[in-house]
């Protein structure tokens, strides 16, 4: 598989482009579980702004909306702990949407730091097996898991961060967790935020994954995140104007 898409997080989750949502209820929502708020302003037409306070400790958020009351929700994006607000642009006129916000639990490996050659693909890189790309299950590196109630038990160890050309990296951990929903990518980027966010969204059990990088990525700290989902927040519900 050639450089193909860059991320599984499906931060293509991040593009859901058919996104559509809502004008504010009046008032403040109620707050969700363990005093997680999440409220919802048109701030133009098709524009909604999110923002969010409150909530028990965790590793992050995953935003999640829905088109009908009932569901079912579909994820947005998943942000780090430190984010509280997110713009969702140019939506679908004169549609209600509804907003929820779920926390993200897990322990999170030793991070590794990684420094790209400079430059772009060559033709040979392009050219090359690419199927070190894919996400693998590596039985060898699968060891019988732990709850992740039990952090320490269950955290990832081993991350090693292979390069394989200038835009390509190669990812493998052991995995210690017996009853993850998956695993996070997370890189904090030279010259970047301060803190780690979420990349790639990887399916449970996997412990091989490949990345192709973004330019502005030559030189970043990248750690992998075992997690579960916590409770959700309110149920934040707007309609978009008129196009």
């Amino acid at each position: 598989m050639s450089a193909a898409p860059r991320r599984a997080l499906p931060l293509a989750l991040l593009m859901l482009a058919l996104a559509l949502l809502a004008a504010a209820c009046s008032g403040p929502p109620p707050a969700g579980e363990r005093g997680l708020r999440l409220t919802a302003t048109l701030t133009t037409p098709t524009d909604v702004d999110l923002s969010w306070e409150g909530g028990a400790e965790g590793a992050g958020w995953v935003l999640e909306f829905a088109t009908d009351e009932g569901g079912p929700f579909t994820p947005l994006t998943y942000l780090p702990p430190e984010v509280t607000t997110y713009r969702h642009p140019d939506l679908m006129p004169e549609t209600p949407f509804h907003y929820r916000l779920v926390t993200v639990r897990g322990p999170a490996s030793e991070p590794v730091d990684v420094a790209l050659p400079d430059g772009e693909l060559t033709e040979e890189d392009e050219n090359a097996d690419h199927t070190w790309l894919e996400p693998v299950t590596r039985e060898a590196a699968t060891v019988p898991g732990a709850p992740l109630a039990t952090p320490d038990a269950a955290r990832p160890t081993d991350l090693a961060a292979r390069i394989k050309h200038a835009n390509g990296i190669h990812f493998t951990w052991t995995d210690r967790a017996a009853d993850e929903e998956g695993f996070l990518l997370e890189s904090r980027v030279e010259g970047g935020d301060p803190f780690y966010a979420p990349i790639a969204l990887i399916a449970p059990d996997v412990n091989s994954y490949g990345l192709i990088t973004l330019p502005e990525e030559k030189t970043a700290s990248y750690r992998i995140r075992a997690f579960t989902h916590g409770p959700p927040s309110n149920t934040a519900r707007v309609t978009t104007g008129g196009g």
